[in-house]
C-alpha cells in the first residue's frame, strides 16, 4: 500500500497554520509516492478561488522540491489548473478526467497521465473521444469511490472492483482485451509513482 497526500481543495477554507510542515514530513516517508488529491474545484465553493489556488501552486512547488508527481483534482476550473502547471516541471495524473480532447493533449505534453473512472460509462459520457484519440499509454484507471460508480452499478456506491468495468469500457473503444488494458494501465500507474 502507498500514498498520497495534500490538502484537497474541498479543504482549502481549514488549512492549518503549519499544513507545509506537515506536507513536508510527510513528504519524505519512503511509502509516500505523489502529492494530491490537490487542485481547484469551483462547483460548490466560488467564493475562494485565490485561497484554493494559493495552496494548490504551494503544493504544486512542494512536489517539485521533493521529485514527486502530483495528482490533480480539477472541477470546473480546468484552465486555471492548466494555468498553474504550464510552467512549472511536474508530472502526474489528472484525477477524473472530464475535460475535452484539446485539453487532454495540453496535459498530456505536460507529462501527465488521464486518470479514467466511471464517468466513461455513462450514456451521456463525452469521453468516448479522448479515449478514442488518445494512447493507452496516457491513461490510468481510477474508480473515485465512494462515488462515480460505473454501468452496470451507477447509483450505488462505488468500490475499487468496479475499475475492472472502466477497463472493460476502454478495452471496447480501443478495440483492445481488457487484460491488455489492465496490462498497460498498471505499468503507467508504476512508472508514474516509480513503484
Amino acid at each position: 500500500i502507498y500514498a498520497c497526500i495534500g490538502i484537497h481543495p474541498h479543504e482549502a477554507k481549514d488549512v492549518p497554520v503549519d499544513y507545509l510542515d506537515i506536507l513536508r514530513d510527510l513528504s519524505k516517508h519512503k511509502k509516500v509516492v505523489a502529492i494530491g488529491e490537490i487542485g481547484l474545484d469551483y462547483s460548490y465553493d466560488k467564493d475562494n478561488k485565490e485561497k484554493q489556488i494559493k495552496y494548490f501552486t504551494k503544493q504544486l512547488d512542494l512536489a517539485i522540491k521533493y521529485n514527486l508527481p502530483v495528482i490533480i483534482h480539477t472541477r470546473d476550473s480546468i484552465q486555471d489548473t492548466f494555468d498553474a502547471i504550464k510552467d512549472r516541471k511536474l508530472t502526474g495524473i489528472i484525477h477524473c478526467f472530464s475535460g475535452s480532447i484539446e485539453m487532454a493533449r495540453e496535459f498530456i505534453k505536460k507529462g501527465f497521465l488521464l486518470g479514467i473512472g466511471g464517468v466513461l460509462t455513462f450514456k451521456n459520457s463525452k469521453l468516448h473521444e479522448v479515449i478514442e484519440n488518445i494512447d493507452i499509454t496516457n491513461l490510468v484507471l481510477e474508480t473515485d469511490s465512494p462515488f462515480l460508480t460505473p454501468e452496470p452499478f451507477r447509483g450505488k456506491q462505488n468500490n475499487p472492483s468496479n475499475v475492472y468495468y472502466v477497463a472493460k469500457k476502454i478495452a471496447e473503444i480501443k478495440k483492445m482485451t481488457t487484460q491488455e488494458v489492465i496490462d498497460i494501465t498498471a505499468k503507467n500507474v508504476s512508472k508514474i509513482f516509480d513503484i
